[in-house]
């Protein structure tokens, strides 16, 4: 709980007194409190509990940090400017930006740890270490590890979503792929009711974000706080996948989140000098001296305090106590797409309904909480090499611990990547006004989330559709903050989905075929050579597809007459004062690739409009446009024979 009293280096405590506007000082720190809520506590419902609480708001969150006794915290409850929810892609971008402003103080609180273990990086390998991501994957550590209920398309499996609880949140979990997605995902957010959040407009923030090594251009941002880079190992592998991609018919492309997305190429990574550069290292961590920025860690959210229909600050557990701090301004949730719409649940904001039947009063009946849930499914189609040069060896014990000393003492080596070096973007079918199915192509073998070691040396590319129709949903599996919520993303109970899938294999299976991998193709593993009618391509999809863990959309941005909007275009949620939602479960719908750079990028704009400042544009940015939309590719590739 942030404190109310503060010691001096000499250990004198000075108490905030029960007189209305009295000042607190040590000589560094000062607060003032505010006039108390005894008029609003009566309007104040269930939010609120007797005895009255004081209003103290910390100037300074350097005084914040000294602690009261029990009962002095429980009769003076701390406020700031924001209070924002989630240290994670969203969050730690918004408590840079907003802390910015000197006279307005800032509150961020995560659920999770902190991303480095007694302030050491290299302590905490197993985030910093690029190619150490699967670690985390499989880890409760850092991780929500969410599931789904049983799929019923997809032999009622049960899938897997692993999201970051940690500083840096998913972006400290992911494999460092940095897609921005297509200009045209963005012109749709507009059409969508997103007003403002066009390509024109959401340009000029990824550049705002980005620090590229290759330098700045229209499109690449040069001296922002997010680094990202290209891959260094130049692995025969990936040359023969961009190669073979062309021998097929696709252009080549050097950029894939500049001018031209469609066709295959080098993969930008948000890895610098070696490390996983997070929005906690990119954000967060430079601005922690700040002496308006306060962190709390490890302390869970369970409810926003409204008095009436306005947001006025939080309730949070922490090492066992029931906390609570208020929000002057506004409160901020960047939980992501599964934990923010969760907590306005909690708070009594979604389905009035749903909310009833597990005994939650209805502040704002928003039935668009919750609903309108994509993601992204793929499956990895794989080849077993002939050439001992894929990274199977380098999976073995003795390999590894050479790899992993070589990255603690430089930050190089096959430590220093994630190794998802190339891929590509391509349309599924004629007429298909630019790219829906992503590849990303590994030189090694993946097998259950990487938690099954691969046996043989082999290669694959990770593929999947971009813009599947399947919508699904998320509900409160109770009124307990600790219960994870129920997920259902109805995957392939669309039927145009499933035949998207099906060109997913087929298209990837010709790029394999292609001259460029004769030296290193044997066998196909999967989906295996005895997969090759629609019937068994069918069968293997439902049983091996998997989520690409990019659940979004469950706090839909829209225009305020959409019955399934939850934020308006200034992502304040519908109904409500001085509450906000700022992650990617605001997206209109999902963006034809990774989720962490939009993620990134959106957090950076609503950055702008909290602080009232002008939106950044970029009109008339030209975007590259195939030759001909009559053929599926714009050329003929060379025959594989």
């Amino acid at each position: 709980m942030l404190s109310l009293a503060t010691s001096g280096q000499t250990g004198a405590r000075r108490f905030v007194t029960a007189t209305g506007g009295r000042f607190m000082r040590d000589g560094r720190r000062s607060f003032t409190r505010l006039p108390e809520f005894a008029p609003m506590a009566k309007n104040m419902g269930r939010c609120f509990s007797r005895p009255v609480f004081h209003h103290c708001r910390c100037f300074s969150a350097t005084g914040a940090r000294r602690n009261t006794s029990s009962a002095t915290a429980n009769q003076k409850t701390p406020s700031y400017s924001y209070v924002i929810i989630g240290a994670g892609s969203a969050g730690c971008v918004l408590a840079n930006r907003l802390s910015e402003d000197a006279h307005e103080s800032v509150l961020l609180l995560e659920a999770g740890p902190k991303d480095m273990l007694l302030g050491n990086l290299k302590l905490s390998w197993k985030i910093h270490m690029p190619a150490a991501l699967t670690y985390n994957l499989c880890d409760d550590k850092y991780n929500w590890n969410y599931h789904t209920l049983a799929q019923a398309h997809m032999d009622n499996r049960v899938l897997y979503w692993p999201r970051g609880r940690v500083w840096g949140g998913s972006s400290s979990l992911n494999a460092m792929v940095y897609i921005r997605g297509h200009a045209e995902d963005y012109n749709r957010w507009q059409r969508e009711g997103a007003e403002g959040w066009d390509y024109e407009h959401c340009l000029p923030y990824f550049r705002k974000a980005q620090c590229h090594e290759l330098g700045e251009n229209r499109y690449r941002g040069g001296s922002g706080p997010l680094h990202v880079s290209r891959g260094k190992t130049n692995h025969p592998l990936h040359q023969a996948f961009i190669e073979a991609g062309q021998q097929a018919g696709y252009p080549f492309t050097d950029d894939i989140n500049g001018h031209q997305q469609e066709g295959l190429g080098w993969m930008d990574m948000t890895i610098h000098k070696g490390k996983r550069w997070s929005t906690a290292s990119a954000y967060l961590r430079p601005v922690l001296r700040r002496p308006n920025l306060k962190t709390e860690v490890r302390c869970l959210t369970t409810k926003i305090l409204f008095d009436g229909n306005r947001a006025v600050g939080v309730e949070y557990t922490q090492k066992g106590q029931t906390k609570r701090v208020f929000a002057d301004k506004e409160v901020i949730l960047s939980g992501g797409a599964i934990n923010s719409p969760q907590l306005l649940m909690l708070s009594g904001v979604g389905n009035a309904d749903d909310l009833k039947q597990l005994g939650i009063a209805a502040v704002q009946h928003l039935p668009g909480v919750g609903s309108n849930l994509q993601d992204h499914l793929e499956l990895y189609i794989q080849q077993q090499c002939t050439q001992p040069i894929t990274l199977y060896k380098a999976q073995k014990p003795f390999l590894m611990v050479k790899i992993g000393l070589e990255w603690l003492s430089l930050f190089t080596g096959y430590g220093a990547t994630a190794h998802l070096e190339s891929g590509g973007f391509i349309r599924s079918r004629p007429h298909v006004a630019h790219p829906d199915i992503q590849f990303h192509f590994l030189p090694s073998q993946v097998i259950d989330h990487g938690r099954v070691a691969s046996k043989i040396e082999a290669y694959q590319v990770h593929v999947g559709p971009m813009r599947s129709t399947s919508i699904g949903w998320m509900k409160l599996k109770s009124a307990n903050p600790l219960d994870h919520p129920i997920l259902q993303p109805n995957y392939l109970s669309n039927d145009d989905d499933l035949w998207d899938f099906r060109e997913c294999i087929k298209l990837s299976r010709e790029i394999f075929t292609q001259k460029a991998f004769d030296p290193f193709r044997g066998p196909e593993i999967q989906p295996g050579p005895q997969v090759q009618s629609d019937a068994d391509i069918d069968d293997f999809i439902r049983q091996k597809a998997d989520s690409a863990y990019h659940p979004s959309c469950t706090c839909k941005m829209g225009s305020p007459s959409d019955p399934t909007a939850v934020v308006d275009s200034s992502v304040r949620v519908l109904g409500l004062e001085r509450l906000r939602v700022v992650d990617s479960s605001i997206m209109p719908s999902i963006v034809s690739g990774n989720l962490n750079a939009p993620t990134i990028m959106m957090a950076e704009k609503a950055a702008d409009i909290i602080r009232g400042r002008r939106p950044l544009v970029d009109p008339g940015v030209p975007v590259y446009q195939p030759p001909t939309l009559a053929t599926q590719r714009s050329a003929e590739g060379t025959s594989s024979g």
